[in-house]
């Protein structure tokens, strides 16, 4: 996967704890297709050292003002020049506050003054730090100045001390820059997406579910994300790991996820129905387990909610988009659909390829006919969705405020 392939990237560690996770976000950067420069302040080389940072990048690494290795003697300058990117990380607090006052005592902070390309942060510091008022104020004023903060998130930290403060990790980062780099395509739009399988009790330990691993929609979200989207998820079990600029809002049930769709679809510019939610509930679900020396139970079954159905209908519903997961005749079963459900636009799939698969194929369903996305990674094909979803929904949006 090279989503970063050809960028350049200048990568700052400072001097904290989480400076040993720099060795890994160098690996993955790499794999993503970027050619990475590290450049450390000194407190850095106490955690992690220069070698370890050169055998991984390949290149020399930089530390000082008055490198001789640079001919004209000011590396400041030229290892910013042609970059496409310089990230920190870690971003310690003391190197947030020379951020925002301009300081310029060392190679790294007199780099990021003097940049021509965009600067991220990833905060890392211990919780205090990262809650002290004034952290807190420099952070604001790093976004106000343009540059993005990645995190932090919460977890365990040094001295067995837990909270806010902790560094992303690197493949959340990788996921965050190469975000950056997509085209905003949804700057600003509100999406809401729901994904994942439903599970419908049958007694506390049994329920009626399907196989569903919620990749495609996780990766519809975080591909709406990297568009500029603002996006709330919500989403039924999986193992997926979301992305992290997502409103994750987990549910079980059907009506659980229709329950949470209402509470939000009404601030929903775009809704993408992605989720395999189950047909049938139980109506004389069990309070407790079922025994098998009881006989077979006697199953009442009823619908479940149309979540997509009660989108659509709404008086002024959201741009709605349908999935449908076929195991036959899927361009027939998804015309249909989406003319049932008069959408917009529908994305149809073979259940038997897609389930639980990395790669997808997806028909797209509109009113100029069907588009066929030949099998690609479900990231990719989440990408091109977007993509289409824009070239309806910018038209339609400029129509309706005109």
């Amino acid at each position: 996967m090279n989503e970063l392939a050809s960028k350049r990237i200048v990568l700052g560690i400072t001097g904290g704890i989480a400076a040993y996770k720099a060795a890994e976000l160098i690996r993955e950067l790499q794999r993503a297709g970027a050619d990475v420069q590290v450049v450390m302040t000194e407190a850095a080389t106490h955690f992690i050292t220069p070698v370890t940072m050169q055998a991984l990048s390949g290149k020399p690494v930089f530390t000082g003002m008055w490198d001789e290795r640079i001919a004209n003697g000011m590396p400041h300058i030229e290892l910013s020049r042609g970059q496409d990117l310089i990230v920190v990380a870690p971003a310690t607090a003391d190197f947030m506050a020379k951020l925002v006052h301009g300081a310029a005592d060392d190679l790294l902070a007199t780099l990021c003054l003097a940049r021509e390309c965009p600067l991220m942060v990833a905060p890392a510091m211990n919780r205090q730090m990262w809650e002290n008022p004034a952290t807190q104020r420099n952070v604001s004023q790093l976004r106000e100045d343009g540059i993005a903060v990645l995190g932090p998130d919460a977890g365990d930290q040094a001295r067995g001390e837990v909270g806010m403060g902790r560094m992303l990790e690197p493949a959340s980062l990788v996921m965050e820059i190469s975000a950056w780099f997509q085209p905003k395509l949804l700057a600003g739009t509100k999406v809401l997406i729901t994904a994942g399988p439903t599970f419908e009790p049958i007694d506390p330990v049994r329920g009626i579910t399907n196989r569903s691993s919620g990749k495609m929609g996780y990766a519809i979200a975080r591909a709406a994300i990297e568009a500029g989207a603002e996006v709330t998820l919500v989403s039924g079990p999986s193992t997926v790991e979301p992305p992290t600029s997502a409103r994750l809002i987990r549910i079980e049930t059907a009506q659980q996820m229709l329950d949470a769709v209402n509470a939000h679809v009404s601030a929903a510019e775009v809704f993408i129905g992605v989720a395999a939610v189950s047909d049938y509930q139980v109506r004389n679900r069990s309070s407790r387990k079922l025994k098998k020396e009881d006989g077979l139970p006697d199953l009442e079954l009823v619908p479940t909610p149309d979540i997509i159905q009660t989108v659509a209908n709404r008086p002024n519903p959201p741009f709605c988009v349908g999935f449908a997961a076929e195991s036959e005749d899927l361009e027939k079963n998804g015309q249909a659909k989406r003319k049932r459900k008069k959408l917009p636009l529908l994305a149809a799939n073979l259940a038997q390829s897609a389930i639980g698969a990395d790669d997808n194929e997806l028909l797209l369903i509109d009113d100029d006919g069907v588009h066929r996305l030949a099998r690609a990674p479900k990231l990719d094909q989440a990408r091109a969705l977007i993509r289409h979803i824009s070239r309806l929904y910018r038209p339609r949006k400029s129509t309706v405020t005109a």
